[in-house]
């Protein structure tokens, strides 16, 4: 018999963190004995709701806020991505933009089933393809292969009401006491925020199965 397991999962693609983080659970979801299914729910969360939709130049912004250079910041998640298998280097990508509008088709893809696998994309395409994901045409050329029609994707990322939502929901998950991304909810029991260990995921996946 077949177990379902849902996970929430609430990130922002714009955070190399989060990147590692879900990196690790889909590695630690594909090492799951063969009658575990998994739902992936990705929820809003914004690293920084102050960043205008032109972005931010993410180096400059750092000096100033902790008074280092930001690449010897950059090298522990650097050093991390790398364990995981992810060449990430971020200084090829100067900027931090805002990220309702990829948050927004992210949320609306949840009816095609492939909410995390789009977001997964956007972010890949921010840090590794080091793509302006605050470029409506950008978001909507990598929403057009995740199932949407690409004049919908357009409009719904564009849509006041869609938008509002989401800020919302952002809203909540930081009213909720997640402070911080990635941040997991396993079948709605236990959770973990953090890019932990591979060891982590796997215990925490496997004694929330336990429990089905």
């Amino acid at each position: 018999m077949t177990k379902l397991l849902k996970i929430d999962l609430f990130t922002d693609v714009v955070c190399p963190w989060c990147l590692v983080g879900s990196t690790r659970l889909d590695q630690a979801i594909a090492r799951l004995p063969g009658d575990v299914e998994v739902v992936i729910e990705n929820h809003p969360f914004y690293l920084d709701p102050t960043v205008p939709p032109e972005g931010v130049d993410v180096g400059e912004m750092m000096r100033v806020k902790y008074g280092r250079d930001p690449k010897e910041m950059w090298e522990r998640v650097q050093g991390e991505a790398k364990k995981t298998g992810i060449d990430l280097d971020l200084s090829l990508q100067p900027r931090m933009f805002n990220t309702a509008k990829a948050h927004t088709i992210t949320r609306l893809s949840k009816p095609n089933g492939n909410q995390h696998e789009l977001a997964n994309a956007i972010a890949e395409a921010y840090f590794l393809e080091h793509r302006q994901i605050n470029d409506d045409n950008v978001l909507a050329d990598i929403a057009a292969q995740y199932g949407w029609d690409r004049g919908d994707a357009l409009d719904a990322m564009n849509d006041a009401d869609m938008l509002k939502t989401t800020e919302q929901l952002a809203t909540d998950a930081a009213s909720q006491g997640i402070r911080g991304v990635p941040f997991f909810i396993f079948g709605e029991k236990y959770a973990l925020s953090g890019a932990q260990p591979d060891e982590v995921f796997d215990q925490v996946l496997a004694k929330t199965i336990s429990e089905l």
